[in-house]
């Protein structure tokens, strides 16, 4: 029986923002916060089950006061890790952000080992693919979000433009989460109406190129990057888990032979439920998408050689 414990380590924006957002969603029963700030943590915890009195279901939130707080949780979310500072090459932050996972891997595979994990640690596919190697766990059971938050942004732009209802809007973003994501314009639509029936191609560039550059443009004008949309994003994927909801959401998964590759990890469409990932699906893909996704691929797996030419797995 599904305890609906969920265990959430970084208590920083985004990881707080989750709590909050979960406990607004009355989705679970219990939210642990996991922190190298212990008192921000509790802090926190605190203020977030505070507001909870105000919906249908108050849910228990904790500050985590040791790692052992996170034991039997059927979802932990690790947004842990350090954004990209001036100076700090791609080497750099692939080594000290995969030196975290490390630590923290090493945490739940003791007190939570039967979990699904939900990576938001950037970056992201490089960091979801750390996870898996370190684990060795069935690969249905970890999972990097990106698609849900890419996919929410490209949604927003149209919606921007069309001005139609956001509720019709469904919109699909795969590959990498960076330069090289893919906004499907073909896996895209409007209440089942294709995208090319009611955007011009010139139009769809610029709502494609807003995409790719939503979270850039949210640091620009907040000077660090976003936490709402990312919260919410996380929140869907642990419902659809603890629910078994079975929805379609792209995400960055470990390929078996899908697509062509094995051994990386890259935002595609699965099914997720109780199980995580109950199914890799894999879509039809025309010259042009195929040699995008392939750019995506090889963008990835360049971090996953720059990790094992510093015998990162050694």
């Amino acid at each position: 029986m599904s305890n609906r414990k969920v265990g959430i380590i970084g208590a920083g924006a985004v990881g707080a923002t989750t709590a909050y957002t979960l406990g607004m969603m009355g989705t679970c029963d219990e939210i642990v916060l996991y922190d190298i700030n212990q008192d921000i943590a509790i802090g926190k915890a605190i203020d977030i089950e505070q507001s909870t009195i105000y919906s249908t279901k108050v849910t228990k939130i904790t500050g985590a006061k040791d790692a052992s707080d996170l034991e039997d949780c059927e979802v932990v979310v690790i947004t842990a890790g350090v954004p990209r500072k001036d100076g700090m090459t791609r080497e750099d932050l692939l080594m000290i952000n995969a030196k975290i996972i490390k630590d923290v891997i090493s945490k739940i595979e003791k007190y939570s080992p039967n979990a699904k994990i939900i990576c938001v640690a950037n970056p992201l596919d490089v960091m979801t693919y750390v996870i898996h190697k370190l684990t060795s766990w069935e690969s249905n059971r970890i999972i990097g979000m990106a698609g849900a938050l890419d996919s929410s942004r490209m949604a927003y732009e149209i919606n921007k433009f069309t001005n139609y209802g956001c509720s019709g809007i469904k919109a699909m973003v795969i590959g990498d989460h960076g330069e090289n994501m893919i906004p499907c314009t073909n896996l895209s639509n409007i209440g089942g109406v294709h995208l090319e029936s009611l955007i011009s191609k010139e139009n769809m560039k610029d709502i494609i190129h807003r995409t790719k550059n939503g979270g850039a443009a949210i640091v620009k004008h907040l000077g660090t990057s976003a936490y709402y949309a990312p919260a919410r994003g996380i929140a869907v994927m642990v419902q659809a888990i603890l629910d078994d909801n079975k929805i379609v959401m792209p995400s960055s998964v470990l390929l078996n032979n899908e697509y062509g590759y094995s051994d990386v990890t890259v935002g595609v469409p699965v099914v997720l439920g109780k199980n995580g990932v109950e199914k890799i699906i894999e879509i039809d893909m025309d010259e042009e998408l195929k040699s995008k996704f392939d750019d995506s691929v090889n963008t990835i797996q360049s971090g996953i050689d720059i990790l094992k030419d510093n015998n990162f797995f050694s």
